[in-house]
């Protein structure tokens, strides 16, 4: 389909420029101007060929990353890991989520929030009517910390340029951090507390909107907190909408 409209974007283009001005929409024989760019169909497929160019140029903006991070020797987690977790979604998302550090079984398969609390995010985000499709996931660290425990801050640096990098190149309107220490280490304060901000718009790194919430693993160790949890996704889905 994407082959089939840059061949006819480039044939409109062809008439217009060998002095074929316009073009009859049959059946009622409708008469187009080909003199200008302003005929819709023109701008749809001229437009659907921008966007195809820039998905593909952040892709491959975005595997030149992921070739870096594989390449990381900045802290010991390297050593450790099975596979690197880098991230993945839709590279034009216009909410991006942000955790920590990947599990055992994120580590198992290299893909961000597939075990337990990854399945509650899935929920969460299918709850507002969004798809995992429609967004982008990715963590703070992209290898696995020993037995799951927290990211220690020598390893946050060491791996922070590589998230920054790929918020930069998705450019989300929206970042939903998830825990503490993706909201700490976007908002740019590490005293911060996940239960005072979460639900609420923040502006972080580069002056990017923040939305806290609570981790999917915290919920699931604290059911009682998933109805808290569900109001921030619904307010998250208000905020998304209103910026659309």
């Amino acid at each position: 389909m994407e082959k089939l409209k840059r061949e006819l974007l480039a044939l409109l283009e062809w008439y217009r420029e060998a002095g074929i001005l316009y073009y009859f929409n049959n059946p009622n024989d409708q008469k187009v101007s080909l003199k200008n760019k302003k005929d819709k169909s023109y701008n749809q497929l001229q437009q659907s060929e921008i966007k195809g160019n820039e998905t593909n140029d952040k892709i491959k903006l975005l595997e030149e990353v992921k070739i870096e991070a594989l390449n990381c020797k900045g802290c010991e987690l390297y050593k450790s890991r099975k596979n690197l977790v880098f991230g993945e979604g839709n590279v034009n998302a216009k909410i991006m989520f942000v955790g920590e550090a990947p599990g055992r079984e994120e580590d198992e398969q290299g893909r961000p929030f597939v075990g337990q609390a990854g399945q509650l995010l899935t929920k969460l985000i299918e709850f507002v009517g969004w798809r995992r499709e429609d967004v982008y996931i990715a963590n703070v660290l992209k290898c696995r910390p020993p037995d799951n425990r927290n990211p220690l801050p020598a390893e946050i640096e060491a791996c922070k340029n590589f998230l920054f990098k790929q918020i930069e190149i998705i450019n989300p309107k929206i970042i939903c951090t998830l825990g503490t220490f993706s909201t700490q280490l976007l908002s740019g304060n590490n005293k911060i507390q996940i239960s005072k901000v979460r639900g609420h718009l923040l502006t972080g790194w580069k002056n990017y909107r923040i939305f806290p919430t609570f981790h999917p693993s915290y919920l699931l160790r604290n059911p009682n907190s998933k109805k808290i949890a569900i109001e921030d996704f619904k307010r998250l889905k208000e905020l998304a909408e209103s910026l659309d």
